[in-house]
């Protein structure tokens, strides 16, 4: 269990910039692992009116995380809690939060989630790795019959980071885009079906 303040940055690709970053960093397609996440919200989106984002993360078939995340000041506070694959289970089945630091805070804070849904998945091919002291993600990501391409690069001092990653796109003739977190272009995505 962890509880840490994350500051990253993001920006959507064309394929043909992330196919650009794949080349540039020597990135193979070896380097890309798999991971899948389950959002839940209540039906009145109480998570998100609080800033938040609730999931469970699957890496590989037996690593699970529940994961909550709250927007701070200055990026947000993430609550990463390593859940077994029957306590991933359950949760997927009753919509009801195991026992740990997740509930606790929620239980804390005064979030009612006792009407919580499973509201979708999303799965990501990742490639993690070094940069400018901090760490660059490339991002695949595909959901409800749509795909999507990013870069993140997640850092520990906010202005630094900020310049840096301006610089890379730069360097890299990258137009830099508004990026909306994954949550919030999945409920983005699921609304426009919605309304077709």
């Amino acid at each position: 269990m962890a509880k840490e303040i994350e500051i990253e940055f993001k920006n959507l690709l064309t394929k043909e910039e992330f196919e650009q970053l794949k080349s540039y960093f020597q990135i193979n397609e070896s380097s890309f692992q798999s991971q899948t996440n389950y959002y839940f919200e209540t039906p009145d989106f109480a998570i998100k009116e609080h800033g938040g984002a609730l999931r469970i993360r699957k890496k590989s078939l037996t690593s699970f995380t529940l994961t909550l995340k709250i927007k701070q000041a200055v990026g947000h506070l993430e609550i990463n809690q390593k859940i077994s694959e029957t306590e991933a289970s359950a949760m997927l089945k009753t919509y009801v939060l195991p026992e740990g630091e997740v509930k606790e805070y929620i239980n804390e804070v005064k979030l009612n989630l006792n009407s919580l849904v499973l509201i979708g998945d999303l799965t990501t091919n990742r490639a993690e790795f070094p940069y400018e002291n901090g760490l660059l993600v490339l991002d695949h990501s595909t959901y409800l019959n749509h795909e999507d391409f990013e870069l993140e690069f997640e850092v520990s001092d906010e202005n630094i980071g900020k310049q840096q990653f301006i610089n890379l796109l730069k360097n890299l003739q990258i137009p830099r885009r508004k990026t909306l977190n994954k949550i919030r272009r999945f409920f983005n995505v699921k609304q426009g079906n919605q309304t077709n």
